[in-house]
């Protein structure tokens, strides 16, 4: 079974928020939740023929057409408003799977007719189907109708009781004023018959509402069981960048070098780097939920900034890989750009893992878990001068500590495919072939697998 054809290889990275596979036709109900949650979200592939240990079992020699007449029919008596997959065979190494396609649709919310719309929303939330909250049915009917969160009108806060000073400071800061005019402009105020409201994004610019904080805490070692110190800030978000960043700096280590005649002193991780993924973090987070607020947890091995709310508007990790941005608030993103907080848009994340790279460090790892956006920059020191693992070593230690045991997936994916090769198990596993290396030896000594033949045309035996 060659691990080359694109379909396999998604198969065997598992189950994701695009991806669920069945190894055979779900229920009704079942199947339209799946398909409910892939067009709510970002989007995914429902693939039937595979089992649960990721083995592709086909299709039991079941009737294809009759296959896709019963999709169509569950698809039509549940999924409102109508959905339209695509459906076809994928030939997998001689196995024929069935796959439903699904786009993230445009008439958002979608839903569970039995159920009902408040009832029957579901979204993805890495690989499950998981029920929608009236909070982001809400967000999914602004999705559609093109009106992020921070541009709506707050009608209970009258804007005379609001200090603007925070605010109008910042501005003078760079040579600025924020008159009536620029409020209008910016949409931090709007104006309906003749009378003059502030948006969410004003709001939440200065910091009036509750979960509109940021938390902070250095723990003793890699984990949260012992706090060394905790700070909360609240107050404008520039105020609470600001102390955070002071936080963050209190906490990490300097390292000296000698360029020419001078001594230089660097902070561990590279603090442009962290101030933009702390913009990138107030900027991205999702402020419709008022239960949630911005963690950042400062380890022995990494600095970890936690922002609540998945990726923006169906973004999938995929795309972030590739540049591509979506902005959730965007109030909030004008007033930054504005300010001179944001250079370029779509381009803070490369910039970030580049400042990484050019200092030396490995490069930091931002993911989305569950209905949250995690960012790890992986600390160069421990203690005050001890080094540790070089920066290609760094990430793949925390890689695989942040991730299942690296040898379990390794004998998944020889399970899967005796013949694949150390390349091919790198490119899955997305580490280094020198990483592949060391784990197959270990798997070896612990007597888990075994190669059979040589080097070159030979193959991997997995030991029950």
């Amino acid at each position: 079974m060659s691990s080359k054809h694109p379909l396999l290889a998604e198969i065997l990275q598992g189950e994701s928020k695009t991806l669920e596979f069945k190894a055979t036709l779900p229920k009704g109900d079942q199947l339209a939740k799946t398909l409910i949650a892939f067009a709510n979200t970002s989007g995914g592939k429902l693939v039937i023929g595979v089992d649960d240990n990721r083995q592709l079992v086909g299709l039991h020699n079941a009737d294809i057409f009759d296959l896709h007449d019963k999709i169509a029919s569950i698809i039509h008596e549940r999924c409102s408003p109508n959905l339209l997959p695509e459906i076809y065979i994928e030939n997998v190494t001689g196995t024929e799977l069935l796959v439903v396609e699904v786009s993230r649709g445009a008439l958002l919310p979608y839903y569970l007719k039995p159920k009902g719309r408040e009832q029957g929303t579901f979204i993805r939330l890495g690989a499950t189907n998981r029920q929608a909250s009236l909070e982001y049915i809400q967000e999914l009917e602004r999705q559609r109708l093109n009106i992020s969160f921070d541009e709506q009108i707050n009608y209970n806060q009258p804007l005379a009781d609001l200090d603007l000073a925070p605010l109008k400071a910042r501005f003078n800061q760079a040579g600025k004023v924020l008159d009536e005019d620029k409020l209008l402009n910016l949409r931090l105020i709007q104006r309906e018959q003749g009378q003059d409201f502030p948006s969410h994004g004003l709001l939440i610019l200065l910091g009036q509402y509750e979960h509109v904080e940021t938390k902070c805490s250095r723990f003793k070692g890699n984990t949260m069981a012992v706090f060394l110190d905790k700070k909360e800030y609240r107050g404008d978000l520039f105020y609470q960048l600001e102390q955070t960043e002071l936080f963050i700096k209190n906490h990490l280590h300097l390292k000296a070098e000698i360029l020419g005649l001078q001594r230089t002193e660097t902070y561990e991780i590279p603090i442009p780097a962290i101030r933009e993924a702390l913009v990138n973090a107030v900027l991205h987070r999702d402020y419709s939920n008022f239960g949630r607020d911005i963690k950042v947890g400062i380890y022995d091995d990494m600095l970890n900034i936690v922002s609540p709310g998945g990726l923006p508007n169906g973004l999938t990790q995929a795309d972030l890989q590739q540049g591509r941005s979506e902005i959730r608030n965007r109030v909030l993103a004008r007033v930054f750009k504005e300010l001179g907080y944001i250079e370029q848009w779509g381009s803070g994340i490369g910039r970030i893992k580049s400042m990484c790279r050019d200092a030396d460090n490995a490069e930091p790892k931002i993911q989305e878990r569950g209905d949250f956006v995690d960012w790890e920059f992986y600390r160069s020191t421990i203690g005050n001068t001890e080094p540790v693992a070089g920066p290609e070593d760094m990430s793949e230690k925390m890689s695989e500590k942040m991730s299942e045991k690296m040898s379990e997936k390794i004998v998944r994916f020889i399970q899967a495919n005796p013949n694949i090769t150390i390349d091919e198990l790198s490119k899955l596993a997305g580490v280094s072939t020198r990483t592949i290396e060391r784990n197959l030896k270990s798997l070896q000594v612990d007597g888990r697998i075994k190669r059979i033949g040589p080097a070159k045309g030979g193959y991997w035996e997995v030991k029950e």
